[in-house]
C-alpha cells in the first residue's frame, strides 16, 4: 500500500479523497492555485504545493506543475478526482514515465473511452446498442449544420473530450447548430485544452441512466447497479439517485452485464461509469463512459456499503477485488443534491464571493436513515468565478424512496448558506414536486416543470397556516425579550400583545396566542388552532419547531416588522403586526423598481468574450449581443426586444460585477 498520495484536484472532491486517505493510514499532498491558497483541502491535508496562477489552465490542467508536485513531496502515487486531469491519457503516461501509480484505469482504456467518438465505436463494435450520429470529426460550422440536416434535428453537440455538461449544446435547428457548435468548440478548449466536436441524435423524453463498474488488474469485474441522473439543467445533473425508480430487475441486469463487457473488452481497471439514454420502453443505449469516479458516486456508496475511493486505491495497489457481482445488493434508497453557487432567480447564473454564513445540517448515521455531505467549502471562504460552481453534496438514505425524499427534505431546510446566489430553495421545489415524488422523470424534467425559470415556491394555505403561527410565536418570544430591555423610562413598560396580524404571501392572518411553558396555542379568526413548540430564540437563524407535534424547519432573519423566512423552497416576508399599525401598512403605497430596460445588465460576475454588435446597430428580439464567461461556461447574452445600441460600456476580456452595465439602447 502506498505511503502518500498526492490529489490532483481542489475543491469537495479533493477533501472527499482526503477523508479515505486518512482513514487508510496514507499521508496526502494538495495543490492549490492563487485563488485556493486557504481552500479546505488545502487546510486537510498533510502537504499542500502551490502550483499557479488561479485559472485551470495555467495551474490544475499544466501536467508539468502537477510533475513538480510530485517530485518535491514524494508522492508515490496520484488521485485525480474528476474533471482537470482525470481523463488525460498524456497525464497518466507522464506519471508512469516518472514511476507514479496512477489511482484510475490504465492509458489505453483512458484513450479507447475518454474520447467520447472511439468509445462510442468500440461499444458498437462490441454490440452495445448506441445513440445514431456522425462518429467523424467536425471542421467548420458550416459543416455541423450540414451534418446535423443528415442526422435530423433536434441534436446533442458535444465536446470529444467532455464532461460535466461543458462543451455541450442542443439544437433544434441551422441557426442553432452553428452557434452551439462554436460555443461548444470554445468551452472544450478553454475546459479540457480539446476543441473537438461530434454531433449525434438527441433522443426525446430519456432517461440518463449510468451503471457503476469497479475492475480489477486480475481479470475481475463487477457492477454496483445504477444511478438515475434524469434531474438535469444544461446538460448539467442536479439531483441524482439511486436505485433508479424505472428500472425492473431484468433491465437492470441486462445494463449492467453490457457495462461490465464494455470495460473487459477495453482492459479497464479502477471505478468507471457507463451511461445510457433509456427510453419509455426501458430501450437503453450507449451515451459514453467516463473513465473516472462521478460526482454522483456517494449514493452508490450509501446504497452497497463500498468506500469507491477505497477500492480504486487497493485496485491501484495490486489487490484484487474482495467481493464478486452475487456478494452485491442494493440496500434502500439513496439521493444526492448539488448544491450550487448559481442564483435561481437569475436564471440559475453564477454566482461568486464570501460565504458569509454556510452551515450545513449535521451528518448522522442511524439505522433508518444516513445524512451525508460532501464539501470543500467552509464559513467565511471565497467562491471563485475560476471553478466549477458546485460547492456541495447533500446526500440522504433511507429504506424507502419515500423515507430518503423526506430526509432530504428536512435536511435541506436545515441547509444555511449566505453570501452568494445559490440553488437550494431549486432543489427543495423539486423534492416536494409532484412528479419527482412519483418518479416520473426525463432529462426534460427541469424545462418542462420550470418552463419560466425559477421565481420561488408558493406555499399551500396550509403550509402558509403553519407559517403564520410559527411566525406568532416566535414574535411573541421577541417581544418578551424586548421588553426586559433595561434602562426604560419610568411607566413605559412594554406590553406583550396576544392579538396579531401575520401578513404572508398576499395572505393575512388575524390570529390569538396563549402561551404556557410547553408551547404556544395560536387561534385563527375562523376558529381553526395550531399548537407550536419550540425552544428558538431571539438571534438563531434556524428554528426548528414543531407544529401539532409534526416537525417544521425554518430559516430566519430578522427584517423591520417581522420575518425573512425561508421554508420548503418558499422565501418569504413574513410580518407580524398588532391590528391597528396593519391597518395602517394596508395603506402604504408600493415602491416602484426603476426602469432598466434600455440597459443590458451583466446577469452574473464573469468576463466578457464577445461583444456581437456595434453602436448604432439596430438589434432584434433573440439577437446576440454579448458572451460572457463565468464558471467555466459561456453564456449568451440576447436583446429582449428590438432597439437600436446607443454605447457599449466595455470591451472583451473586461471582468465585470453583477449587474454591471454592458451597454445602452435608444
Amino acid at each position: 500500500m502506498f505511503n502518500k498520495i498526492l490529489i490532483a484536484n481542489r475543491g469537495e472532491i479533493a477533501c472527499r479523497v482526503i477523508k479515505t486517505a486518512r482513514k487508510m493510514g496514507i499521508r496526502t499532498v494538495a495543490v492549490y492555485s492563487d485563488a485556493d491558497r486557504n481552500a479546505l483541502h488545502v487546510r486537510m491535508a498533510d502537504e499542500a504545493v502551490h502550483i499557479g496562477p488561479a485559472p485551470a489552465n495555467q495551474s490544475y490542467i499544466v501536467i508539468d506543475r502537477i510533475m513538480d508536485a510530485i517530485r518535491k513531496t514524494g508522492a508515490e502515487a496520484v488521485h485525480p478526482g474528476y474533471g482537470f486531469l482525470s481523463e488525460n491519457p498524456r497525464f497518466a503516461e507522464a506519471l508512469e514515465k516518472e514511476g507514479v501509480v496512477f489511482i484510475g484505469p490504465p492509458k489505453t482504456a483512458i484513450e479507447a473511452m475518454g474520447d467520447k467518438i472511439t468509445s462510442k465505436k468500440l461499444a458498437a463494435e462490441a454490440g452495445v446498442s448506441t445513440v445514431p450520429g456522425y462518429m467523424g470529426l467536425i471542421e467548420d460550422a458550416d459543416e455541423a449544420v450540414r451534418i446535423s440536416r443528415q442526422i435530423g434535428y433536434p441534436v446533442m453537440i458535444k465536446a470529444s473530450a467532455g464532461g460535466g455538461g461543458k462543451g455541450m449544446r442542443i439544437a433544434w435547428n441551422d441557426d442553432e447548430a452553428r452557434e452551439g457548435f462554436q460555443s461548444s468548440k470554445n468551452e472544450a478548449a478553454s475546459s479540457f485544452g480539446d476543441d473537438r466536436i461530434f454531433i449525434e441524435k438527441f433522443v426525446t423524453q430519456p432517461r440518463h441512466i449510468e451503471i457503476q463498474v469497479l475492475a480489477d488488474r486480475h481479470g475481475n469485474c463487477v457492477h454496483l447497479f445504477e444511478r438515475e441522473c434524469s434531474i438535469q439543467r444544461r446538460n448539467q445533473k442536479v439531483i441524482e439517485e439511486a436505485p433508479s425508480p424505472f428500472l425492473d430487475e431484468e433491465t437492470r441486469r441486462a445494463m449492467g452485464e453490457q457495462a461490465c463487457a464494455l470495460a473487459r473488452a477495453v482492459g479497464y481497471s479502477s471505478a468507471g461509469t457507463v451511461e445510457f439514454i433509456v427510453d419509455g420502453d426501458r430501450n437503453f443505449y450507449f451515451l459514453e463512459m467516463n473513465t473516472r469516479l462521478q460526482v454522483e458516486h456517494p449514493v452508490t456508496e450509501l446504497i452497497t456499503g463500498i468506500d469507491l475511493v477505497e477500492q480504486m486505491i487497493r485496485v491501484a495497489a495490486g489487490e484484487k477485488l474482495p467481493f464478486a457481482q452475487e456478494d452485491l445488493k442494493i440496500n434502500g434508497w439513496a439521493i444526492e443534491s448539488r448544491l450550487y453557487a448559481e442564483d435561481p432567480y437569475r436564471n440559475f447564473l453564477p454566482s461568486t464571493g464570501r460565504l458569509t454564513r454556510y452551515r450545513p445540517p449535521a451528518e448522522a448515521v442511524t439505522a433508518t436513515s444516513i445524512v451525508r455531505n460532501d464539501t470543500g467549502v467552509y464559513e467565511g471562504g471565497e467562491i471563485s468565478m475560476f471553478y466549477d460552481p458546485m460547492i456541495a453534496k447533500l446526500c440522504s438514505w433511507a429504506p424507502t424512496r419515500s423515507e430518503a425524499i423526506e430526509v432530504m427534505r428536512v435536511a435541506l431546510d436545515e441547509f444555511e448558506v449566505e453570501g452568494i446566489g445559490h440553488n437550494l430553495p431549486f432543489l427543495s421545489a423539486v423534492m416536494d414536486h409532484p412528479r419527482f415524488v412519483k418518479g416520473d422523470l426525463t432529462t426534460a424534467f427541469i424545462a418542462e416543470e420550470f418552463p419560466d425559470g425559477f421565481n420561488g415556491v408558493t406555499l399551500q394555505p396550509d403550509q402558509l397556516r403553519r407559517i403564520a403561527a410559527c411566525a406568532a410565536a416566535m414574535h411573541r418570544v421577541c417581544e418578551i425579550r424586548d421588553a426586559r430591555i433595561s434602562g426604560r423610562l419610568g411607566n413605559h413598560e412594554r406590553r406583550v400583545g396576544t392579538d396579531w396580524v401575520v401578513a404572508v404571501q398576499g395572505e393575512e392572518f388575524a390570529l390569538h396566542i396563549d402561551a404556557d411553558r410547553d408551547g404556544a396555542t395560536v387561534t385563527f379568526a375562523d376558529g381553526t388552532r395550531h399548537r407550536v413548540a419550540s425552544d428558538w430564540k431571539p438571534g438563531m437563524t434556524l428554528a426548528r419547531l414543531e407544529v401539532d407535534g409534526q416537525p417544521v424547519v425554518l430559516k430566519v432573519d430578522r427584517i423591520p416588522a417581522g420575518y425573512r423566512i425561508r421554508s420548503r423552497g418558499a422565501d418569504l416576508k413574513v410580518h407580524v403586526r398588532s391590528p391597528r399599525v396593519a391597518e395602517l401598512a394596508r395603506l402604504m403605497p408600493e415602491k416602484a423598481a426603476p426602469d432598466m430596460s434600455k440597459y443590458l445588465l451583466c446577469p452574473m460576475p464573469g468576463m466578457v468574450v464577445k461583444i456581437h454588435v456595434e453602436e448604432g446597430d439596430e438589434v432584434q428580439e433573440g439577437q446576440a449581443l454579448a458572451t460572457v464567461e463565468a464558471m467555466k461556461m459561456e453564456n449568451i447574452l440576447r436583446a429582449e426586444r428590438k432597439a437600436v445600441v446607443a454605447s457599449i460600456k466595455v470591451e472583451a476580456g473586461a471582468s465585470l460585477q453583477v449587474d454591471e452595465v454592458i451597454m445602452e439602447f435608444e
